[in-house]
């Protein structure tokens, strides 16, 4: 099973969200716990704590918790995908500063342009910051690569007819859920993937499939 974390100031605004860690919003806490409800009605036996898995960001543990899964292990091979110069920025942001249409899963972070780069501190609405990282970003061949780590953790409990929760963020789960089918990952950009909304994965007479998506 994997989860998405609630919504947060940056998923509304449409900015890229990779390892700059902001909480969930109030709307995002609630759509935790609204998950975790639907989770937990979905499978009634629940997961064990060495089954669940979480990103280390505080958007994902703070999404667990508020579901219910209170004990898990934080891996950094589920943190988001890390955009370098994208982070923080909308697409059409990008798109103006490069003068073409940038997409992520074309292109890939490192294409865009070092004079984004650097360090800078964003204010919101609340009067909170939060420090922006803007430095070379992630090959996705890497991010996938992280992916297939988690898989082969959980591949055990698996086998032994055990369910296991990730609980991260929309462009690595669609990454891992590429993985996990043995396509390329930029097959995850087919995939949407809406906040505080779980998918299902599964074996089906020896093949990697997918039972339910975005529910």
């Amino acid at each position: 099973m994997l989860l998405r974390h609630g919504q947060t100031v940056w998923s509304e605004s449409g900015q890229y969200t990779g390892r700059t860690n902001i909480p969930l919003t109030t709307v995002g806490r609630a759509q935790a716990v609204d998950a975790g409800v639907r989770l937990h009605t979905a499978f009634p036996n629940g997961f064990r704590p060495e089954n669940i898995y979480t990103s280390d960001l505080k958007r994902a543990v703070e999404t667990a918790e508020l579901a219910g899964f209170s004990k898990h292990q934080e891996t950094t091979n589920l943190e988001e995908w890390d955009y370098g110069r994208a982070e923080g920025r909308t697409r059409e942001q990008l798109n103006d500063a490069l003068g073409f249409e940038w997409n992520v899963w074309n292109d890939g972070p490192r294409v865009i342009n070092s004079e984004l780069g650097g360090t800078r501190v964003e204010m919101f609405d609340d009067g909170t910051s939060v420090t922006v990282v803007n430095g070379e970003g992630e090959p996705i061949e890497d991010a996938a690569a992280r992916t297939r780590e988690v898989i082969a953790q959980a591949m055990p409990a698996l086998l032994d007819g055990q369910d296991v929760l990730l609980v991260a963020h929309a462009h690595i789960l669609r990454i891992l859920t590429s993985q996990w089918l043995g396509l390329p990952p930029q097959f995850g950009r087919n995939l949407h993937l809406d906040t505080a909304h779980f998918c299902v994965l599964g074996i089906y007479k020896g093949d990697h499939v997918i039972y339910n998506w975005n529910l």
